[in-house]
């Protein structure tokens, strides 16, 4: 019996460096040295083995590479947070940017509060031999353990975790938190609160701080109520206490307790925005279609992701943070003249 159909099934073996050198007709070291972006091959030759390894499909090893070279043209990214929509939207930022550059990203996702799992997530990304790594680290155990390593890997984070004025290239939470205040304010609203974030996060803590800076700036006297997470179901818990409060206006730490807090509203007869205005934050694609549609602030996830990448490979310290837009729907109105 012939084997040939079975043997037609069989995957091709993938192309090696060896092939590639014979097909471009030159040696093996010769690829090694184009695959490593070396000074030392000229055009013409560094064209044909290009040519080779496209006619081969060839596919070079990283990890190999990262053994024999310095640069695995790798980053990582180091995350406590994948299922919420900053995080992970800015996770994909990274890693569009990071491509567009050239490199690959490994992504560790690690316990925040957890010191031997941020460890062993560090070992991990350290043992395969990554260029730099970035932080998108909600807590600050992580963000501590990241700053004190020795591992000589250079790393840039997108929280802000320093007490004035945040670090390195965080969106600007402290702003987008002004910001929202502002158009609160601006609309003649003066008994406003905030619906806290988590108190463990460093986004929370930063929206928090923005709004008692906005509000003490204005002579006023800032109230919060904290949520026990980011999710619809806290903003829906918390919506009592909102209601109880007397405030005109509410400003949500995300846009997902926002929600919770407009089913609320329709549950307890309130109506927003005539009786309460509300403005969100992260503007998730949904926050358009929420009844009313939802006030909120816009981060700019593809910006700050190409620039941690720049930072990180171009060592510019002249970038400037990222900051966040309103973007103005149906749930904030202008209080009347006569309240």
């Amino acid at each position: 019996m012939t084997n040939g159909p079975v043997d037609a099934m069989k995957p091709k073996r993938a192309a090696s460096v060896f092939d590639v050198a014979r097909a471009a007709g030159v040696s093996h070291q010769t690829v090694s040295r184009v695959l490593n972006d070396h000074s030392s091959v000229r055009p013409s030759t560094r064209q044909k083995v290009l040519d080779a390894m496209g006619e081969l499909n060839y596919r070079p090893n990283l990890a190999a590479r990262a053994l024999s070279s310095k640069r695995s043209r790798t980053l990582g990214v180091l995350s406590t947070a994948s299922g919420e929509y900053g995080p992970s939207s800015s996770i994909i930022a990274i890693t569009e940017a990071a491509r567009a550059r050239g490199y690959t990203t490994i992504v560790e996702q690690t316990d925040g509060f957890d010191v031997a799992s941020i460890e062993e997530a560090l070992g991990n990304l350290a043992s395969l031999n990554v260029e730099g790594i970035v932080a998108v680290a909600p807590q600050t155990p992580l963000l501590e353990a990241l700053s004190s390593t020795n591992s000589g890997i250079p790393f840039v984070t997108l929280q802000a975790w320093a007490t004035e004025g945040g670090a390195d290239l965080a969106q600007d939470q402290l702003e987008g938190a002004r910001v929202a205040t502002a158009h609160l304010l601006d609309l003649g609203h003066i008994d406003v609160v905030h619906l806290a974030g988590p108190s463990d996060w460093i986004d929370a803590t930063s929206r928090l701080r923005g709004f008692r800076l906005e509000m003490e700036s204005r002579g006023l006297v800032p109230r919060h109520i904290d949520a026990r997470d980011w999710s619809p179901g806290a903003g829906y818990l918390a919506a009592a206490q909102i209601f109880e409060s007397n405030a005109t206006a509410v400003f949500c730490a995300n846009d997902q307790t926002a929600l919770g807090l407009l089913h609320a509203a329709h549950d307890a007869g309130v109506s927003v925005p005539d009786d309460l205005s509300v403005v969100g934050f992260d503007d998730i694609p949904e926050a358009a279609h929420f009844w009313p549609p939802l006030t909120t602030v816009r981060q700019h996830f593809a910006a700050a992701g190409a620039q941690c990448v720049a930072r990180l490979l171009d060592g510019d310290e002249g970038i400037p943070n990222v900051l966040p837009k309103l973007i103005s729907r149906a749930s904030t109105r202008r209080m009347p003249l006569d309240s």
